[in-house]
């Protein structure tokens, strides 16, 4: 790839990565094929997901820009078995059982140039989310796989846990497991909410969260019935049991938090809260949160109090 080549695949990708965030930063989390085709990037008209296959270069690039991953349930199988290794990288198989493939190339051309991908997930509910930028950093020819480096996606909106550079190998699989449900499992908890706070129903999409009911650290699944959109502050609060959910989804404030004095973020912002209803609970019933986990998790909240 000579340099003049390299530049115009570097300026569509980042074009195309700078959609993306003025998208999301207007809320939209879950895209379609339509929704990202016919896009003017960089002087090309360009479309940023696969159609039928699962690996998409567009004719005016030498190299892959995107591959998806469809949705599908927890426990099910997918299409490929994609997995995390043990040094906590995740393996995206591919095209088919020939290495030569045009799709395989074209992602191997990618990862030889180091060029950053998009990998849409699919969302439970329909739809991808975007991880971007992503790289390949290695191939395994003879699994019919290449190595994923998804730790340069930049997700503010999403916390980590920190990686120390000696971690046990288990913990580092399933902290990658956890970073890939995360970004799906947000896009389709927000659009059940309509990109609304459950308790406040505040709007802002960049300072909502997509909260777990049973955590996520002990075992909780990331599907739209374990979820709730909370803004920050109602996220924080319900994660240190200063707020809590009914199973009836009637929001209860910590007693010593409802006797405090303090000023009016506390007093309008968490106490004004206490005995009332969710404002924003998904239309559909298959989606709203699942009551036997609200009530354990609402049982662990009234112990701390």
């Amino acid at each position: 790839m000579t340099p003049a080549e390299r530049l115009r695949e570097l300026s569509i990708r980042h074009a195309a990565f700078a959609w993306l965030d003025r998208q999301r930063a207007a809320g939209k989390e879950s895209f379609s094929q339509e929704d990202t085709s016919g896009l003017h990037l960089a002087g090309e008209t360009t479309r940023l997901m696969p159609t039928q296959q699962g690996i998409w270069k567009p004719r005016h690039l030498s190299a892959a820009l995107s591959f998806r991953t469809v949705y599908r349930p927890e426990g099910t199988d997918r299409p490929y078995d994609d997995a995390v290794g043990a040094d906590g990288l995740y393996r995206y198989k591919m095209r088919g059982d020939d290495p030569h493939h045009s799709q395989n190339r074209a992602l191997r051309e990618a990862m030889m140039e180091r060029l950053p991908l998009i990998w849409w997930l699919g969302v439970q509910g329909g739809g991808y989310s975007a991880l971007y930028p992503i790289y390949l950093v290695g191939e395994e020819r003879d699994d019919l796989q290449f190595v994923v480096d998804i730790d340069a996606v930049p997700q503010p909106d999403i916390e980590w846990p920190s990686i120390e550079l000696e971690m046990d190998p288990s913990y580092r699989q399933q902290l990658t497991k956890i970073r890939l449900h995360q970004r799906p499992f947000r896009a389709a908890v927000l659009r059940a909410y309509r990109t609304s706070c459950a308790v406040c129903a505040f709007r802002h999409s960049d300072l909502l969260d997509a909260a777990h009911i049973h955590e996520d650290g002990a075992g909780g699944l990331p599907v739209v019935t374990n979820g709730l959109t909370l803004c920050k502050i109602h996220h924080a609060a319900y994660d240190r049991r200063i707020l809590g959910i009914t199973p009836d989804y009637e929001v209860r404030v910590n007693a010593d938090v409802l006797r405090e004095v303090d000023g009016p973020m506390l007093r309008h912002g968490i106490q004004d809260f206490h005995s009332k209803q969710l404002m924003v609970v998904p239309e559909r019933r298959a989606q709203q949160p699942d009551r036997e986990l609200l009530e354990a998790r609402y049982r662990v909240f009234l112990n701390a109090s």
